[in-house]
């Protein structure tokens, strides 16, 4: 511990001797950044600040836009019931589910990200139309895609609640009713499929349960004898690529 103690203290007055000397002889200048409010006598200033504050507030809405005018809340609840019907606890993980359903929204939202690009961004940048233009333009395949996988039942709740007119035509619905209603529309189908995949295990469990009972092991979890029968059962129908087939099916 001594030793350790000098050789510290004799780092340290190494340090304090020639540290200064150093950083004096090859002295680097720092960029400083400066940031500053004021006005601006070009309005295309104001008008670039508008776009990137919009382009910023987009970009923080993201996530919620993925979740709720994509595909992807009904592929990860169906991948979710599928793990809890199998009772294997964390297998797959929940990074394995979420990745798996993201590029599976990716490739069933395919054509609509198509089309987004090909209405909107495309001529918004090439300066063929405005902003508002473009986002009108985009929000179409969307509404499109959502109004195709939406009960009338849904979204007419939310269209006599705010007293809103029956829409003629797809691009006259308003976002602020069609999401909410698209999204309690993919809660419902998304149950309907986890229950049918529920139905299978749930007799396996019923099945190992009365044989237990028979055998008087009552108190051996059921459980446990269950799931290496439900995964064989998986594993011999080819059970992702069911599940998989089922939800690509749905979306047509």
């Amino acid at each position: 511990m001594k030793r350790l103690h000098i050789m510290a203290s004799v780092l340290l007055v190494v340090l304090f001797l020639f540290v200064p000397e150093t950083g004096h002889a090859a002295s680097v200048p720092i960029p400083g950044i400066d940031i500053k409010l004021g006005t601006s006598k070009n309005p295309e200033d104001v008008s670039v600040a508008l776009q990137i504050l919009l382009l910023f507030t987009i970009l923080s809405l993201a996530p919620s836009i993925l979740i709720m005018m994509t595909c992807f809340t009904r592929i990860i609840i169906v991948l979710s019931f599928t793990r809890t019907a199998l009772s294997t606890q964390q297998a797959p993980p929940t990074q394995v589910l979420v990745g798996l359903a993201l590029f599976l929204t990716f490739f069933i939202m395919a054509p609509t990200f198509s089309q987004v690009n090909t209405q909107a961004v495309q001529p918004y940048l090439h300066k063929q139309i405005t902003q508002e233009q473009a986002l009108e333009r985009a929000v179409d395949p969307f509404k499109n895609f959502m109004v195709k996988h939406t009960r009338g039942k849904d979204l007419n709740l939310f269209l006599d609640y705010t007293k809103t007119p029956k829409p003629k035509t797809v691009k006259d619905i308003p976002l602020t009713a069609l999401v909410p209603a698209y999204a309690i529309s993919e809660l419902k189908t998304a149950m309907q499929m986890g229950f049918m995949i529920f139905i299978p295990f749930i007799v396996i469990d019923m099945v190992v349960a009365s044989v237990l009972m028979a055998m008087g092991m009552m108190m051996l979890p059921p459980v446990m004898i269950s799931l290496p029968f439900k995964i064989l059962l998986f594993i011999l129908v080819d059970g992702w690529y069911l599940v998989v087939k089922s939800l690509l099916l749905s979306y047509q």
